[in-house]
């Protein structure tokens, strides 16, 4: 099974999250990268090497370092910050 980390700047993001629906859809989301690690979009440019997955209207981003079998959790940001 895959190990998932949370950066400080998701942590600080998610905690103030107030709507329950939408915690919890990325409490699944996050359950489901669990599982296919490889999910999400790969990015390119300066996000290189990292990926995302939508949940609306919001976009998460991870990275996956496929040798330590881990997830980073970077960020979560509305979609029109890119």
């Amino acid at each position: 099974m895959v190990v998932v980390q949370f950066d400080p700047v998701f942590k600080k993001i998610f905690t103030k999250i107030k709507d329950p629906v939408l915690k919890e859809k990325i409490i699944k989301q996050i359950m489901k990268l669990k599982e296919i690690p490889e999910l999400g979009k790969p990015m390119q440019y300066i996000r290189k090497g990292s990926r995302e997955v939508y949940i609306s209207p919001f976009r998460l981003s991870y990275l996956y370092v496929k040798e330590q079998n881990c997830i980073l959790i970077l960020d979560l940001y509305h979609k029109d910050e890119q």
